[in-house]
């Protein structure tokens, strides 16, 4: 009898389907991963309005991928604004909450607010509610809104703030700031946050 050849493996069609699916999937996830990080680099620097066709080029893919992966922009802005914005808004609300004096607690709220507003250009697309089918920039716009309310009530029983000022009134005195901010040319920081002090000076009871 002649030797017996060595067994070979031919992978049968589930071998096949398995390593593509695999290929798939580290394919999708890199793509994912690419995406986000461009957007994170976009947004930061230009808000959330930046055109997709130049987050899809800084990522390496198409913009057909970031539709295919995302569902297109709102998802996109979806995926990444907890790390653009969330995330500080809610660490602002926090830190306000916890203050034990009712001015400090209004006071270092309107502060972080504008200054989230200088640094990031996204806080202000969030603020002018941008893109309203976001669900996540609502829920965060709701929570902004709901903490204002509270504080500037709480200021008011203490005595603190000017009686007429309402929670109203600091939402559009931050959409002013935010346009100008946005349309027009950036102030430097020094004279920002000077602005911010007489801003708050006015608010005090007369």
């Amino acid at each position: 009898m002649s030797p017996r050849a060595p067994a070979t493996h031919t992978p049968d069609n589930g071998d096949a389907d398995r390593a593509t699916g695999t290929s798939l999937r580290a394919d999708a996830a890199r793509n994912v991963a690419q995406i986000r990080a461009a957007a994170l680099s976009a947004f930061r620097g230009r808000g959330l309005s930046t055109p997709l066709e130049e987050i899809a080029a800084a990522a390496g893919v198409s913009k057909a991928t970031i539709y295919n992966r995302f569902g297109g922009r709102q998802g996109l802005i979806d995926a990444v604004i907890a790390e653009l914005v969330a995330t500080e808004m809610f660490a602002a609300m926090d830190k306000a909450r916890r203050m034990e004096d009712p001015w400090e607690r209004i006071a270092t709220w309107i502060t972080d607010r504008r200054d989230l507003h200088y640094r990031e250009p996204a806080a202000i697309d969030t603020l002018l509610m941008t893109y309203p089918d976001s669900e996540q920039l609502v829920a965060l716009a709701k929570a902004a809104t709901d903490t204002t309310i509270s504080l500037v009530q709480q200021a008011h029983d203490a005595g603190v703030l000017h009686q007429d000022f309402t929670a109203d009134d600091l939402y559009y005195a931050d959409v002013a700031n935010g346009l100008a901010l946005r349309d027009g040319p950036k102030p430097s920081r020094e004279d920002y946050d000077r602005r911010t002090r007489f801003f708050l000076d006015s608010l005090h009871p007369r």
